[in-house]
């Protein structure tokens, strides 16, 4: 168990600094972040607008938004994002939030142990309980293509996706860390718009985990 303080209060996190209680969130918790997610001149107005967006977005339907949801909502542009969060938006705003990155729902507990799912069956991906791969190297084309059925990418994947992919899983593989939204987004000239029509379940929920990779 790994904890931090602030103010006097102790606040229980994850291996990765992720508050692992939604509801022990307080703002000191996020001040007290704010400076280990390359925030360091403090928190502005335009960092609670989205930080509390997130939350009261994730209070409402149990969901953490996508990244479109909340630029949308806010009125900024991918880099201005990026300039508020430099550390990436699940990396950043989500953890300022106190969004745990593995959390897709609030009871996300309730749900059932995860189980190995078979696209085909002479071979089993092993899988979390929200549908990421567990070990990034049971990855290949075949888990791609069928996660983004799953993702009712009804015209399957296109070479620009595969761009993507592939992107992904190299930088991963070059030194263990999923690239930013931003990073990927800059690498192929994207804006967000047009990475929200290639991937429309998000980022880390749509391209990383048809990549086979989790954020950490």
């Amino acid at each position: 168990m790994h904890s931090i303080s602030a103010n006097g209060k102790t606040y229980q996190v994850d291996m990765e600094g992720f508050l692992l209680d939604f509801n022990q969130w307080d703002e000191d918790f996020a001040r007290a972040t704010a400076a280990s997610v390359k925030i360091h001149n403090g928190l502005t107005l335009d960092h609670w607008k989205v930080i509390n967006f997130i939350r009261n977005a994730y209070r409402d339907d149990g969901k953490c938004p996508l990244v479109y949801h909340t630029c949308r909502a806010n009125n900024l542009h991918l880099h201005a994002m990026q300039k508020l969060f430099p550390a990436g938006y699940l990396r950043g705003a989500c953890k300022l939030a106190g969004i745990t990155y593995r959390e897709g729902f609030i009871n996300a507990a309730w749900l059932k142990a995860p189980q190995a799912q078979k696209p085909e069956v002479e071979k089993v991906y092993r899988m979390d309980v929200r549908g990421f791969l567990v070990d990034p190297e049971e990855w290949d084309e075949r888990f791609a293509v069928f996660k983004a059925g799953e993702l009712k990418m009804s015209d399957g994947l296109s070479g620009r996706h595969w761009d993507i992919i592939t992107f992904l899983r190299d930088a991963f593989a070059k030194d263990g860390v999923v690239p930013t939204v931003y990073e990927t987004c800059d690498a192929f000239g994207l804006e967000l718009n047009e990475f929200e029509a290639l991937f429309p379940d998000g980022y880390h929920r749509g391209a990383v985990k048809i990549s086979g990779l989790r954020v950490r």
